[in-house]
């Protein structure tokens, strides 16, 4: 018989009645529940509700296919940041504005503790509700699913979204200002860059892009770019109808039109060469 090897004096040996200490969702992930237990096979039992596992991995993209998620803000904090908004072409986006906007609603003004943020809290909702009430008035163009090709529209369509976005801050754009000097505190810069994110996504996705490639970053980061110099140029803007600003808009979505048809010559041009290149080698023997 062969000695069995030292063990530690509180050691116990393996069974498999051990894999029970397991979470149930964890052996239900295929080839990732197999690794789990040789990690977790001390750790105490946890009462997991069955979807809870998949609630942890929220989708961190845009898709038409799943419902939306719960709203940002409850029925409280909504009545609240609503008739606060009214305050602001008044008061600008400060804490008065939000005092105000408790009391209209009926709450106390100690209500507005629930915003951490204080006056941020305005910037925030403004930013949230104006993206989310988009598709109120857009609707995304059928895209064929054998072709997956988008409208031959695109770019009109990515401009009327835009402008449409940006025309709801003209009854707050001489406090616009004040919103953007928010946002540009340390605090408050990663929900503003996230809102930015998601407005540009909100925007191609209703122009009906369909982009796939790496391209689909460089795409989105050209418009929050672009939408974002527009939203300061029109704090700055005196014309009648902010007219200037619409048409500082266009021309920056023109010029980032053709500059991403250029950038897509030079990637298909470089494409052709290298692959000129690689079969010219094979032709003389190289093993590529």
């Amino acid at each position: 018989r062969l000695a069995e090897p030292d063990r530690k004096p509180n050691a116990r040996p393996f069974s498999r009645a051990a894999t029970n200490m397991v979470p149930k969702p964890y052996m239900e992930l295929g080839h990732i529940g197999r690794t789990l237990p040789a990690l977790t096979i001390n750790a105490p039992r946890q009462k997991l509700r069955p979807y809870a596992l998949a609630h942890r991995c929220s989708r961190l993209y845009h898709s038409h296919d799943y419902a939306h998620p719960t709203p940002p803000f409850n029925p409280t904090e909504s009545a609240i940041l609503s008739a606060g908004l009214s305050h602001v072409p008044a008061h600008g986006f400060t804490a008065r504005s939000l005092n105000l906007g408790a009391q209209d609603a009926g709450y106390l003004s100690v209500s507005t503790n629930l915003f951490p943020s204080g006056a941020f809290a305005l910037v925030e909702y403004h930013l949230v509700t104006q993206r989310l009430a988009l598709p109120n008035h857009f609707q995304r163009p059928a895209i064929s699913p054998s072709t997956n090709a988008p409208p031959e529209n695109i770019p009109e369509n990515i401009r009327s979204v835009a402008l449409r976005r940006l025309r709801a801050n003209v009854p707050i754009a001489h406090r616009y200002d004040e919103a953007l000097a928010l946002l540009s505190l340390p605090a408050n810069i990663s929900t503003g860059v996230r809102e930015l994110a998601r407005l540009a996504d909100e925007i191609l996705y209703l122009a009906g892009s369909t982009t796939v490639t790496t391209a689909w970053y460089t795409d989105r980061a050209a418009l929050a770019g672009i939408y974002a110099s527009a939203e300061v140029y029109m704090t700055q803007d005196k014309s009648e109808g902010f007219i200037e600003t619409e048409e500082f808009l266009r021309s920056r979505l023109e010029e980032g039109e053709r500059l991403r048809g250029g950038v897509g010559m030079l990637g298909k041009w470089m494409g052709m060469q290298m692959g000129g290149l690689l079969d010219g080698l094979r032709s003389k023997g190289v093993w590529i």
